[in-house]
């Protein structure tokens, strides 16, 4: 059978994508599909972040546009995209469903609050909350917002109801897309941010012929907002981050070109979906290939290791579905690669590429993981406002207790401190990069004040660099700010929720070092008076748990506090400060 689907991109100047089956090999001019590898490699891009700058990748603007015109290849359009519950999808049947979701966005009378948002197509800017779990589901929700002209906003599913209104309000979000085990809350929440919500449509396994509009002239992509991605919040709130159509392009095409990402890798994807990690390094990076992504319903050790063994059987042949690339290790499955039988570590050694971490393993762990699984870890850095920006290689020496080296095209600098209060070569590490972010949400004061006069972005990492010219991140240049499993916590924030507690008089938050996680959200916290003579009346203690059962409606999961001091007092100075930097020092040594 013959199957047509006209479907207008008009989030993207008004595309239209034009799909033939099984004719596809006769209208091979006809096919373009986002986020595929163009067969060439002379595509550049320009930064959109303020003020306006040349990228250093080319004198030629290339817009992702080129990239659907060019790469939709009959060997890509019945691949599969995504593997989730069990199930397929390829690439021309999320394309399928998400013109379904495109079409439902664009009939919906939607009230646009741009507040400085431009847009095209019906949605015009619109922004769309997204809520699902790993699935086909999530991945057509934002490809269909961005084919109706909207923003799409990942919300985040471990968020307490406090934090998704802080960001659907913030964001002005006019639509929820919700899958239907999310679909209860997410109607009350909605209701109480006066947004319109809508079950995302099920991906269908078949293809459907009636999806189709008139084509509509194929334009260029222009600067105009694609997706927000909010901060974990580290100076207080989170802060949305706008990354534009140009901006993900960019980041994209840089990935997989240094990655080396192809039609023949298997993703298995274990990463949350509101963080930078999870969005571009395991899945649209990945789908720009034209690879295949298998999403985990949930992180597991035990199924990672499974996952890999059925990859790879004990008899040196390779399933068809093997999974080639992993990223975002996790030093939990360090360990239990320690008691790993004999069949699961071969199979590990067979995976082409295993990556970790937005700033650097502790070496211990790394010479532990490559002792198990053969593996030298790649590691690399980044950050919701650029993604990824530095990397050790692919090929070549990987450094560990380093991040590598800046990408083609990325510009890096440190700034020393001017006080002279640090080690000479040492400063804030300053990034330039044509996938840096065009805005904080609404916060114009704020974008201003984070980049330098000349475009780089102040990172608040401090770094310095080592005699190859590879980047070793040395922390946070401020003590409120925590790097926590790859986010980035604000101190202040869950200092501000501890206190609302009754029976805390005074408390401080700051990380301490931990192996697994980069640091520990930690906790001092001085009782009331009369609650403290009351449990040493009643021989009872205030612990950890009744604190983070007290506090789990209030932060996410992440921001809890995982270790607790309980003091008489906190260390003031003669200002009537805390000085956290000494206490990180002192408590930091005692482990």
């Amino acid at each position: 059978m013959t199957a047509i689907i006209h479907c207008s991109f008009k989030g993207l100047n008004h595309v239209s994508l034009l799909l033939r089956l099984p004719a596809f090999n006769r209208h091979r001019s006809s096919y373009f599909s986002p986020l595929l590898r163009p067969p060439f490699s002379s595509a550049s891009f320009s930064s959109s972040s303020p003020p306006q700058t040349q990228s250093s990748l080319g004198s030629e603007v290339g817009t992702i546009m080129e990239v659907f015109k060019a790469a939709w290849r009959p060997s890509v359009a019945e691949r599969i995209a995504i593997r989730a519950d069990q199930k397929s999808y390829t690439y021309t049947q999320l394309l399928s469903s998400a013109c379904n979701i495109s079409r439902l966005l664009s009939g919906t009378d939607i009230e646009v609050n741009n507040k400085g948002a431009g847009g095209h197509g019906n949605l015009g800017g619109a922004r769309i909350g997204i809520v699902a779990k790993p699935s086909a589901e999530f991945v057509a929700g934002v490809l269909g917002t961005w084919l109706g002209g909207g923003v799409a906003v990942p919300l985040a599913l471990s968020h307490p109801e406090t934090e998704l209104l802080h960001v659907m309000n913030d964001s002005d979000i006019s639509f929820v897309l919700s899958t239907e085990d999310y679909s209860e809350s997410m109607q009350s929440v909605a209701t109480r941010c006066a947004a319109q919500f809508s079950l995302i449509p099920p991906v269908s396994n078949t293809f459907s012929s009636s999806n189709t509009t008139d084509e509509s002239q194929i334009g260029e992509i222009d600067e105009n907002p694609a997706l927000i991605i909010y901060t974990s919040g580290t100076t207080g709130k989170p802060k949305g981050v706008v990354h534009t159509h140009k901006s993900i392009s960019a980041q994209v095409k840089m990935l997989a070109d240094a990655w080396e990402y192809t039609t023949n890798d298997q993703f298995l994807h274990c990463l949350p979906l509101h963080h930078v990690h999870g969005l571009f390094n395991a899945l649209l990076a990945p789908l720009y290939a034209g690879a295949s992504v298998e999403f985990m319903p949930k992180f597991s050790v035990r199924s990672i290791w499974q996952r890999w063994r059925e990859s790879y059987p004990i008899n040196g042949t390779k399933a068809d579905d093997a999974i080639t690339v992993f990223t975002g290790i996790d030093t939990r499955l360090s360990s239990n690669g320690s008691r790993a039988t004999s069949c699961i570590c071969p199979a590990a050694r067979q995976l082409r590429l295993m990556m970790c971490g937005s700033s650097a393993l502790p070496q211990p762990v790394m010479h532990e993981w490559e002792t198990i699984t053969g593996h030298c870890l790649l590691e690399r850095y980044g950050m919701t406002e650029f993604v990824m920006a530095i990397s050790n290689p692919l090929k070549g020496a990987r450094k560990a207790g380093t991040v590598g080296k800046p990408f083609p095209g990325v510009q890096v600098r440190i700034a020393e401190d001017k006080n002279g209060g640090g080690t000479t070569g040492e400063g804030e590490l300053c990034v330039k990069s044509p996938s840096l972010f065009k805005e904080y949400w609404k916060l114009p004061q704020v974008t201003k004040e984070s980049f330098t006069d000349d475009g780089f972005f102040k990172t608040g990492d401090a770094c310095r660099v080592d005699e190859d010219g590879y980047y070793v991140i040395l922390g946070r240049t401020s003590a409120d700010i925590m790097k926590v499993g790859g986010y980035k916590l604000s101190a202040l924030e869950i200092e501000s929720v501890l206190l609302q507690h009754p029976d805390i008089a005074e408390c401080c938050v700051f990380g301490l070092p931990d192996k697994d996680y980069g640091e520990a959200v930690s906790a001092i916290v001085v009782l009331d008076s009369e609650q403290k003579r009351k449990l040493e009346e009643s021989n009872s203690a205030f612990s950890l748990e009744y604190l983070c059962n007290w506090a789990k409606d209030k932060l996410a999961p992440y921001k809890l506090p995982t270790r607790l001091m309980v003091w008489d007092s906190l260390p003031r100075n003669a200002m009537g400060k805390v000085n956290k930097k000494e206490l990180k020092r002192q408590l930091g040594n005692e482990k």
